[in-house]
């Protein structure tokens, strides 16, 4: 159990029993295991893995005995995969807006860079109208529940007045 962390130090401070033990804090440059990715992500190991298996995301390396790590760029992927989740991205979605993205090469006024940068827009009006969408969902789902919310209050005052 991580207890916090000693500014003073730089670490961490795990409770075992009565006692803590100063762990170090990975800097911006080591690769983290996959329990630690999946939660400073906040996604389950078994979504991480999945997601590996979709060659959406692949660890930066591994250790010799086989353990997954991840660099900082594999996170933000990580990152980028849960944000187009609840837009209703398919797996073949994702891996296409990701394909783009590598693919970008800072080669302005190329045939490869303009039509890489179409796709990139076409993705962003997609998800433009799909937040739109959940927008409207959210919005009737709020006048669902003021609905309800009423309802009962009127049931609750006429059964109060018998």
């Amino acid at each position: 159990m991580i207890k916090g962390s000693d500014a003073a130090t730089g670490r961490r401070r795990r409770a075992t029993g009565a006692e803590e033990h100063a762990l170090p804090l990975p800097g911006a440059g080591d690769p983290l295991q996959i329990g630690e990715v999946a939660e400073r992500v906040g996604l389950s190991l078994r979504t991480i893995r999945y997601y590996e298996e979709a060659d959406l995301v692949t660890p930066s390396t591994r250790t010799p005995g086989g353990f997954r790590l991840y660099g900082e760029t594999d996170i933000e992927r990580l990152e980028l995969v849960k944000r187009m989740k609840p837009l209703g991205f398919s797996l073949d979605e994702m891996r296409d807006l990701l394909q783009a993205l590598d693919a970008v090469s800072g080669e302005p006024g190329s045939d490869a860079e303009r039509a890489t940068l179409d796709r990139l827009h076409d993705f962003a009006s997609i998800a433009q109208e799909r937040c739109l969408q959940l927008r409207e969902q959210y919005e009737s789902a709020l006048q669902f529940a003021a609905m309800l919310r009423d309802r009962l209050a009127s049931l609750s005052t006429g059964a109060d007045g018998e």
